[in-house]
């Protein structure tokens, strides 16, 4: 049955014969083709010249500007790449620190464990210096929100309001980009 369908010829009649008329009408060339002026002609290749050579020039710097993006992108890549180890070995300063605090130096039997800690508290602050990891120590300083975070606030006739008065745990930054900021404790007027 199915093959029936298919040699089935559609029906002819008169709309279908005008529709085709018509459409082989729209695609069949004038006999006589109009006669386009060299002037017009060369002009409408000017406006394309133009424009091709606007799109190829955008092209360029659409190239240039991703080049550049792709270029700083990786410049920020290598800059703060040792961000998060920094984060994580900054505790060892922390306690080297710590264990200096608690030590009396004038104690002659742990003299040299404290020469001990202060010399390895020394090198370890050059390897991060090497790799521009800085110290934030505002000790004495006007109370700055990027940089430090106000654990407390202390009343302080002494100095003037809003300096930081002690440094709890310092801060860091990491090629000046704020890695930890600086516990501090902060003066207030009475």
């Amino acid at each position: 049955m199915s093959d029936q369908k298919d040699h089935e010829q559609p029906e002819v009649n008169e709309e279908n014969l005008q529709v085709e008329a018509v459409e082989t009408a729209d695609t069949e060339e004038p006999a006589e083709a109009e006669q386009i002026s060299p002037e017009l002609q060369i002009e409408a290749l000017e406006q394309a010249l133009g424009e091709a050579k606007e799109s190829v020039l955008r092209a360029q710097a659409d190239a240039i500007n991703a080049q550049r993006r792709a270029e700083k992108e990786i410049e920020k890549a290598r800059k703060f790449a040792l961000e998060g180890f920094s984060r994580e070995v900054l505790v060892v300063a922390d306690n080297l620190e710590r264990a200096l605090s608690v030590v009396n130096p004038e104690d002659e039997s742990v003299k040299p464990i404290v020469e001990g800690i202060e010399l390895t508290l020394k090198s370890f602050s050059d390897v991060l210096a090497k790799f521009n990891v800085e110290a934030v120590d505002p000790h004495g300083e006007p109370f700055d929100p990027q940089l430090h975070q106000a654990m407390s606030i202390v009343p302080n006739p002494e100095v003037e309001p809003n300096t930081v008065i002690a440094v709890m745990q310092k801060g860091y930054t990491l090629n000046g980009r704020l890695i930890r900021p600086a516990m501090v404790m902060v003066s207030k007027a009475d």
